[in-house]
């Protein structure tokens, strides 16, 4: 038989199948996913309790939050109550010490004295008057008149009660005014500066500390009361000159002041309408009523820091912002609010503080400058968090910083009388130094460093009240401005170099036309080098800027040159319009002085740093039919 392929046997078993190793795996996999189900089950059961545990706390929290801001209002009114309760008292004590006045001296001659009027008489008592007559009895004459021993003792007695009365209330007074001058002069002498203690040369009085300055790890200090005005136990500063009595937040030419201009006298901030204002949790901002509302203003991050925010600067891109400490400069995200970088010399002394005064970003972003209480000014190296250069040679603390748009130069102010120009490439400094034979008085302290937009021109503020502004290339002094009537504390170039902003501890700013020193600059070099007087036509203060209640801290200006900004003392920021003087809006949240102020060159972001060891963020909006929209944009 020949064989094919459809020649063969087909395969049948021969025999029951064997139990293979795999039956035995399949039932073993069966029972671990019923073990990882009934695991999976109780994860879910253990996930709904955690999820109803959670928004129970997020409810509690969130009631706790309402509360604290209900208490948080609360002592905004209370504060405010007791502001003008204390303001009736003195306008009532004030009017009763009048009336005392007068009635002395409108009594004649021989005459029994006049009822006493107030709590009691000060001063030695008069005569004794008659006892008041009784109806239906006859005055006596004799032994039983108001001469008797028993009305003199009791007269005596009450005499006795009213000058105890007045002694204790004068005593009372007296230490009231006393504890008043002492808190003013202690926030002239270091309310920049957070180091108390004595040393060897005088601390720089430095904008804006709390009460008492405590080390990182404790509680920020609690908010002080706002400035009263003037009166019985609230003396002013003695330097300061009582300014002209316009309303709160004109800026107008120094010749005039547009009423439209001005805040109204009567506007409470807490009590404004809703269309006048705007309010967030522990901030607000009110508008202008005699101006159109063309800006918006909201907070966007409030950064906490362990000790008072000395300085707070943006980046040329503003997409980060620099703020100095006790010890620290740190870097955060404008975007984001996170810190992304902590920088510390861990070689400086660990002894006391060391305040980081100022801090300026390098134009590339690369670099950042601080200055420091150890007269030292170090460039870190932001990527690498090292030191690239420090640069000595002041004798005091320094007190500001600026670079040139170019990168190369930086410019710093230090308590020393001097400011300096360092060159980052050579390595070399030039000082500028203030030795004016007719100087105001013999503290010159620099507080403040400005380098103009072309590199041309230095200006400092000091504390003899003089603005100065120095040409770059010979060091020569070529402008003294004066005009404030106390310490300056900020200084800031308008983006065209053409105007100066001053800010000053005499609670205005003013605005400085300094268009001829650009306009003849090699005029003026060559006259400096010459020794000729350069200073017999000097720049005109061509606008003032009042509003504020306390002293102005910081200013800057726009990246367009339509909006000046001011912190102070007071706690409030102030927006004004450049060109048409007026105020906009004024801002106020934090629980300090606004030591620093900052607006991104990115043109939509305001920076803040105060004494109540927070820097705020906030982003601002304005109205492209009416303004600029090359500088605001939305955040």
């Amino acid at each position: 038989m020949s064989s094919t392929i459809y020649n063969h046997r087909s395969l049948q078993p021969t025999g029951p199948p064997t139990q293979g190793p795999s039956q035995h795996s399949h039932a073993r996999l069966n029972e671990a996913f019923d073990t990882v189900r009934q695991e999976f089950d109780v994860i879910t059961s253990d996930l709904g309790i955690l999820r109803n545990q959670r928004d129970e706390y997020e409810s509690k929290v969130t009631s706790q939050i309402n509360e604290l801001n209900i208490i948080r209002q609360s002592l905004y009114e209370l504060e405010s109550q007791h502001g003008k309760i204390r303001q009736q008292y003195e306008e009532e004590l004030s009017r009763l010490r009048s009336e005392l006045h007068a009635a002395r001296q409108g009594i004649p001659a021989g005459a029994p004295p006049h009822p006493t009027v107030g709590p009691g008489t000060i001063g030695p008592a008069g005569p004794p008057a008659p006892p008041p007559s009784v109806p239906g009895v006859q005055p006596a004459t004799g032994p039983g008149s108001y001469n008797d021993p028993y009305y003199a003792r009791e007269r005596d007695r009450d005499r006795d009660r009213e000058r105890d009365k007045d002694r204790e209330r004068l005593d009372r007074e007296r230490e009231r005014d006393l504890r008043e001058r002492e808190r003013d002069q202690r926030d002239r002498e270091h309310h920049y500066s957070p180091s108390l203690g004595p040393g060897p040369t005088a601390k720089l009085p430095a904008p804006g500390s709390a009460p008492a300055f405590q080390g990182p790890g404790l509680p920020p200090p609690t908010s002080t009361h706002p400035p009263y005005a003037p009166g019985p136990g609230n003396l002013p500063p003695s330097s300061a000159v009582e300014q002209p009595s316009s309303a709160a937040g004109s800026m107008a030419p120094a010749s005039a002041a547009p009423n439209g201009s001005q805040f109204p006298d009567d506007l409470d901030p807490h009590n404004v309408p809703p269309e006048l204002k705007k309010e967030g949790v522990d901030w607000f901002a009110v508008f202008n009523p005699k101006v159109k509302r063309v800006l918006d203003v909201s907070l966007v991050h409030t950064l906490m820091h362990e000790s008072v925010v000395c300085c707070v600067r943006f980046s040329a891109d503003g997409k980060s912002l620099a703020t100095g400490c006790n010890r620290t400069a740190q870097i955060y995200d404008t975007k984001t609010g996170l810190k992304t970088c902590v920088l510390a010399d861990e070689s400086a002394g660990k002894a006391g503080d060391l305040y980081i005064r100022s801090v300026c970003f390098s134009p590339d972003g690369k670099y950042l400058a601080t200055g420091a209480e150890d007269k030292q000014i170090r460039i870190w190296d932001i990527a690498k968090k090292r030191i690239r250069n420090i640069f000595d040679g002041h004798q005091q603390e320094i007190y500001s910083l600026d670079f040139s748009l170019d990168g190369r130069l930086i410019v710093s102010g230090s308590g020393d009388k001097t400011a300096r120009i360092w060159d980052m490439v050579e390595n070399t400094s030039k000082v500028l130094t203030i030795n004016d034979p007719d100087a105001l008085n013999n503290d010159a302290g620099v507080t403040s460093v400005a380098i103009s937009p072309n590199g041309q021109l230095v200006a400092a503020g000091s504390l003899d009240t003089v603005v100065r502004i120095w040409d770059v290339a010979t060091g020569h002094l070529v402008e003294r401005l004066k005009g404030h009537r106390d310490s300056v504390y900020s200084v800031a170039f308008t983006p065209d170099g053409k105007g100066l902003v001053s800010g000053s501890l005499d609670k205005t700013l003013k605005y400085w036309d300094v268009s001829g020193l650009l306009a003849a600059g090699t005029k003026r070099r060559d006259s400096a080098t010459n020794g000729k007087k350069d200073l017999e036509k000097p720049s005109q203060c061509t606008m003032n800027f009042v509003g504020h209640t306390d002293y102005v801290l910081s200013v800057a200006v726009s990246h367009d040159g339509q909006w000046v900004v001011s912190g102070s003392k007071d706690r409030g920021v102030q927006f004004w319009d450049a060109h048409s003087a007026m105020v906009q809006c004024m801002l106020q949240g934090h629980k300090n002085s606004v030591i620093s102020i900052d607006l991104s060159p990115a043109g939509n972001v305001l920076a803040t740093g105060s004494g109540d060891w927070q820097a705020r963020i906030c982003a601002l909006f304005i109205n492209p039919e009416t303004c600029s929209d090359a500088f605001w944009r939305f955040y």
